[in-house]
């Protein structure tokens, strides 16, 4: 799975108006009490400076007073060109950005870090909250008000679940991105529409119906025909990484079968093609569980 930006294969035109929110509100957001939400949040985030933000590049990054840009971890906001020749820019990055501007242009903000400092291209990676009265935890605003989508990487994990709730509200009221097909939900199911959505980032749900554990890979099997339906891949490396209570449980071996089948997953994640369509998993926050084990 490509960690970088990668320019969707077919480009949609979609005409549309969009009211962008100015107020903040929620306990994500700003918390009620003024306090500062990414300490509230219980999160082990390390405090990594203040500066203040200078220009806005996308819905995700920013550029600070000292030069240095940082990149919002742990979210994508909808991709502009940025000079790339021949990249289409996604529906609402034009919005997304906008809606950063408002958020944060001139303003202090702190960064906090989680994992990895920096990305191979020299940004920081940290969480960003705005020095106000009622400070704003950045990615969740924009996760909130339907400019982002939960994005994370096998070595900035931390508190990534802490996201999906501001995410989730956002899709409930069919916000910002949410209210367009281009960034819909897809059916693991419909194996003809993933397959021409290859080298591109999508949500996709379904029921698991088989499971394998193979010379160390899993397979999570969307289908009955694995050849040409949707799969869900783990390497090898990374199955270690689902050793949690809950994890561990669903893919134990039950008399040859594993507990996750028949269970309803939606995975994050970048489509590609291996037989059918699949999605290679390199770390559990990008799998949720929508049925109870």
């Amino acid at each position: 799975m490509a960690a970088g930006c990668r320019a969707l294969p077919v480009a949609l035109s979609i005409a549309l108006s969009v009211s962008i929110p100015v107020s903040v509100s929620g306990a994500w957001a700003a918390g009620l009490s003024g306090g500062n939400p990414v300490e509230a949040s219980g999160c082990p985030f390390r405090a990594a400076g203040e500066a203040r933000v200078v220009d806005v590049v996308d819905g995700d990054t920013v550029v600070l007073d000292d030069g240095r840009q940082a990149r919002l971890v742990g979210i994508q906001a909808p991709k502009l060109p940025l000079g790339r020749k021949g990249f289409v820019a996604w529906p609402l990055a034009d919005e997304a950005r906008d809606r950063l501007v408002r958020l944060a242009a001139g303003k202090r903000v702190t960064l906090y870090r989680g994992e990895t400092g920096q990305d191979r291209h020299g940004r920081e990676l940290a969480q960003l909250v705005t020095q106000e009265e009622k400070p704003v935890w950045l990615q969740a605003e924009m996760l909130r008000s339907g400019f982002a989508r939960v994005y994370s990487f096998p070595d900035n994990r931390l508190c990534v679940d802490r996201l999906l709730a501001p995410e989730k509200e956002a899709r409930a009221r069919r916000a910002g991105i949410w209210a367009l097909p281009f960034y819909a939900i897809r059916d693991a199911a419909r194996v003809e529409e993933l397959g021409g959505l290859v080298d591109s980032f999508q949500l996709v749900e379904g029921k698991v119906k088989k499971a394998a554990l193979v010379r160390g890979r899993l397979y999570l099997n969307f289908g009955e025909r694995y050849q040409t339906d949707f799969t869900v891949t783990v390497p090898p490396r990374q199955v270690k990484l689902f050793a949690d209570r809950e994890w561990a449980d669903l893919l134990a071996d039950r008399d040859g079968e594993m507990p996750v089948v028949g269970k309803r997953l939606r995975v994050r994640g970048w489509i590609d093609r291996y037989n059918g369509p699949e999605i290679v998993v390199t770390h559990p926050e990008q799998v949720e569980l929508l049925s109870a084990p």
